[in-house]
């Protein structure tokens, strides 16, 4: 066999190509296994019923339930974090597409639509979903598994101190310790003498007084014994023995 090269000759592109001439690879063998499970079980119809109350009964039809959480659950397998990322893959991928239910003519949700579907759907309709997903493979046999491991993080979130408020009067963190050091007989406080008056109060991290009004779901935890500014607590589960998660729930960072 000779060595090929590619060709530097820039061509005339076809006006109209048909869609028997486009070359399509065999699908994922997972993603097709699934998807004759998912579809077996009635999940489509299920998700729909479950997701219905949060759609309006006019208008343009938003993503579809079935589509959007399997989205996430390509996420999940891709090992995917970002919604932009899941987008682009679902897009870029032909066994993807065909697990999604898109034809090659019709584009993949973006971004934007995948956010707007997850705003919109509240967190116990995930749990109950995914749930249902974990029930499934339980009955058919692809969840095994005796010893659930359970690890937790706390993710940093958009809660620095600087950006908290007062709950009552909706003054910034920085000003109040201004506040405070006037009181005591600083007119011009430094940032050292603002830092050393705020390691001496008491009970300052409490988040009946505190909040982020930019991330209603932040809020101050104690790291190491000192308030910490933090977001959602992100904990996964798993059956020993078994690459499939158990479980997952997102814990806001209420700590007080």
């Amino acid at each position: 066999m000779s060595l090929g090269r590619r060709s530097r000759r820039r061509k005339q592109e076809s006006l109209w190509i048909e869609a028997a001439a486009v070359p399509t690879p065999a699908g994922h063998p997972f993603y097709e296994r699934l998807n004759k499970l998912l579809e077996s079980r009635g999940f489509d119809p299920f998700a729909e019923e479950t997701c219905r109350r949060f759609y309006a009964g006019v208008g343009r039809p938003g993503l579809a339930p079935g589509i959007y959480f399997r989205l996430l659950l390509i996420g999940y397998f891709e090992g995917i974090d970002g919604e932009r990322g899941i987008a682009w893959r679902a897009a870029d991928s032909f066994a993807l597409r065909t697990f999604l239910g898109y034809e090659l003519h019709e584009g993949t949700p973006d971004h934007t639509t995948i956010s707007r579907t997850r705003r919109l759907i509240d967190i116990e309709t995930h749990r109950m979903v995914f749930t249902w997903v974990l029930g499934m493979l339980a009955e058919e046999g692809l969840l095994r598994g005796q010893t659930v491991a359970i690890d937790g993080t706390t993710l940093e979130a958009n809660a620095a101190l600087r950006s908290i408020v007062r709950r009552d009067t909706g003054t910034a963190y920085e000003e109040f310790l201004k506040q405070l050091a006037k009181e005591s007989g600083i007119e011009t406080p430094t940032r050292e003498q603002l830092a050393k008056l705020d390691r001496k109060r008491s009970n300052k991290g409490s988040n009946d007084d505190w909040l982020n009004p930019h991330d209603p779901d932040a809020g101050i935890t104690k790291n190491e014994g000192r308030p910490h500014a933090s977001g959602p607590q992100g904990r996964a589960c798993g059956g020993s023995g078994d690459r499939r998660g158990a479980g997952r729930n997102v814990a806001t960072g209420h700590g007080r």
